[in-house]
């Protein structure tokens, strides 16, 4: 868009009145001729919104430091590393980000004296200057970083309870629960997700160690007892003002050697759900959320059985992950399988003493920006605090695990997961979305937001090894800004976007014609088509900004030309020029056109010929659906 784009407009409006009959989404300082189908008018640019933001830098001399704001300015020029932010596509609703609060951390949180309502406060207080976490994770009864191993029914060797007669959660009182009480009192709306490392270890089976807390199964004979624990559990919590607003009914459920431990395979977790914790929950009228797995990114089939497990399936809200192993891009994989259903991430330790610059780096690439752009509703990192030797822990629990705080006596010092969780959940608040934006292999990684309030948050993370100059576009609008390698930034704005956003610059995409079929690049020599019923690698498109308001297509590292405007187009060009950038257009239904160098239109023809660029008028196939 072009700076003098106000003037022109007022011009246009002052000479063709009849243009405010219409809305437009075509850049009224470009000529050429009318496309029918295509609004011509424009909706006025936003009023340069300001832009505040918040960096963090590897060398830790910016941490969470916020910057000199920059305002929004008519879109000018061009930037290969363009973020176009789109608030009108969305995807999932954000639940929180935050920490587990594990029975170690509520021990040492416990011990803060005066400093306590300050701590508790930056963590969870959705006031400014807040970190604000809106999501927190406990375990059901100890967890490997509690000082001790125990349920809430622990019987002496040999001693069952089938009836539950002994349990109790007095082991909660000194610590857990008066920590949480002091949490909803400060957030009173936060999501509260609990998971417990181990039955009672007589309601198991081929135990290891650790006087059968660690390894084993769940003995069959006791899924019914056990289903009631999580009962007893759900209604003693809130018989303490405790709302669980979800359960996993296993944390690592594949991992048999932490101390506590239990494993459950994928068809025990199923025949669990199905015959005895949903139906236990439905006749108790209790609500909580059942989430299935809650283990690593590299066993994608785990969830996807449960899921898959017609029975089971109704009972289950979704799945949780953990990445210690595999690849964040399960998520999407699990979602596409069930679309239905919510993904979540619920773990993630940073191994002391750390190294900030990489720890951070990879954290808020893989979690915080890439959980959730794999359609994750949750981030939690663990945990949230450790004392200065990692304590307290079990005997073979995590001895390594650092806190996104450090406690010693009654101070506390803020480590790398503190920063990766408030880069976020600082100005991401509970129900937002996320919308659309766009990522860049080697430099810029990205994620955006829409809070209830209307007001944008995109999260951008340099992971190239020198400074990155990159454009934010916003409908209309843009800015520039520079991240020094390594450095994350937050920018946060109010407003409403201008307009549609237009080319998605620097978004991968597919083109799919009138007949219903992929525009493909072919092999890259021979002459593009629109035939293929599937999208593979020809038929993916990266849209460049080749600036003037025109765009470029790459497939597999060749750009389509538009020929001499008279031959079939091509895409077997290593560069782009005239005749391979192209001017694009938005039907009123939402396909798009594009518009060569010599005026005319890119036709997909009847779909079984060659694919050109001469038509002189645009309709059904000279009209594309993206991302179809």
């Amino acid at each position: 868009m072009k700076t003098n784009y106000t003037i022109k407009l007022l011009a246009v409006l002052l000479i063709v009145p009849a243009l405010l009959l219409h809305s437009c989404k075509k850049d009224l300082s470009k000529s050429g001729p009318s496309i029918p189908g295509i609004t011509t008018s424009t909706v006025a640019r936003a009023a340069n919104e300001t832009v505040s933001i918040w960096e963090t830098t590897s060398d830790q001399s910016k941490l969470l430091a916020q910057q000199t704001s920059v305002n929004f300015a008519a879109d000018a020029g061009t930037n290969a590393t363009t973020i176009t932010v789109d608030e009108n596509t969305t995807y999932q609703t954000i639940d929180g980000f935050g920490y587990a609060l594990t029975g170690g951390s509520a021990q040492l949180i416990d011990g803060l004296g005066a400093n306590q309502s300050t701590f508790l406060n930056d963590i969870f207080s959705t006031a400014a200057g807040h970190v604000g976490s809106s999501f927190v994770r406990i375990s059901i009864g100890a967890s490997d970083l509690s000082s001790s191993d125990f349920t809430y029914d622990d019987m002496p060797s040999g001693q069952t309870d089938n009836n539950l007669n002994n349990f109790s959660i007095s082991q909660e009182m000194t610590d857990l629960v008066p920590v949480l009480k002091k949490i909803i009192a400060i957030n009173p709306s936060i999501k509260i997700l609990a998971t417990p490392w181990t039955a009672p270890v007589w309601m198991k089976s081929n135990t290891t160690g650790n006087g059968g807390f660690t390894g084993g199964s769940l003995n069959t004979a006791y899924y019914d007892a056990y289903a009631r624990y999580f009962v007893k559990y759900i209604q003693a919590m809130a018989a303490q003002g405790i709302t669980i607003y979800a359960i996993t009914p296993q944390n690592e459920p594949l991992n048999a050697n932490n101390n506590p431990a239990m494993t459950m395979q994928s068809n025990e977790e199923a025949n669990f759900i199905k015959n005895n914790l949903g139906p236990q929950f439905a006749a108790n009228g209790i609500t909580t959320k059942i989430i299935a797995y809650d283990h690593n990114c590299d066993q994608p089939g785990y969830p996807e059985a449960v899921l898959g497990d017609a029975n089971a399936n109704p009972y289950v809200d979704g799945s949780a992950f953990h990445l210690y192993a595999g690849d964040i891009s399960a998520l999407t994989t699990v979602h596409n399988a069930y679309p239905s259903k919510n993904v979540y991430f619920t773990e993630q330790y940073i191994g002391g003493p750390g190294n900030f610059a990489g720890d951070f780096s990879w954290h808020m690439n893989n979690l915080l920006i890439g959980a959730p752009r794999n359609w994750s509703r949750v981030v939690l990192e663990w945990n949230l605090a450790s004392d200065p030797n990692y304590n307290p822990h079990t005997a073979g629990g995590c001895s390594t695990c650092l806190g996104a705080v450090t406690i010693s006596g009654n101070s506390y010092t803020r480590n790398t997961a503190y920063y990766t969780v408030a880069h976020v959940s600082e100005f991401v608040k509970a129900g937002a979305v996320r919308i659309s934006s766009n990522t860049f292999s080697t430099s810029i990684q990205d994620v955006a937001f829409k809070n209830p309030d209307g007001t944008k948050v995109v999260v951008a993370l340099n992971t190239a090894t020198t400074s990155q100059t990159f454009k934010i576009k916003w409908g209309a609008e843009s800015f520039t800004y520079t991240l020094p390698a390594g450095a994350a930034a937050t920018f946060k704005w109010a407003g409403t976007q201008s307009s549609a956003s237009g080319p998605p610059i620097g978004q991968t995409i597919t083109l799919k014609g009138f007949n219903g079929d992929y525009v493909s690049g072919e092999d890259g020599t021979t002459a593009m088509t629109c035939t293929r019923t599937t999208a593979s690698t020809w038929e993916q498109f990266l849209v460049v900004d080749a600036g003037n308001g025109k765009v470029a297509l790459q497939s597999m590292g060749k750009y389509v030309s538009s020929e001499n405007g008279t031959m079939p187009i091509t895409c077997n060009r290593t560069t782009y020029s005239t005749w391979e950038e192209f001017t694009w257009g938005v039907n009123a239904d939402g396909t798009i056109t594009l518009q060569g160098n010599n005026g005319d239109f890119v036709s997909s023809e009847d779909g079984t010929q060659a694919m050109t660029c001469n038509r002189t008028s645009a309709s059904g196939w000279e009209s594309f659906g993206v991302n179809q």
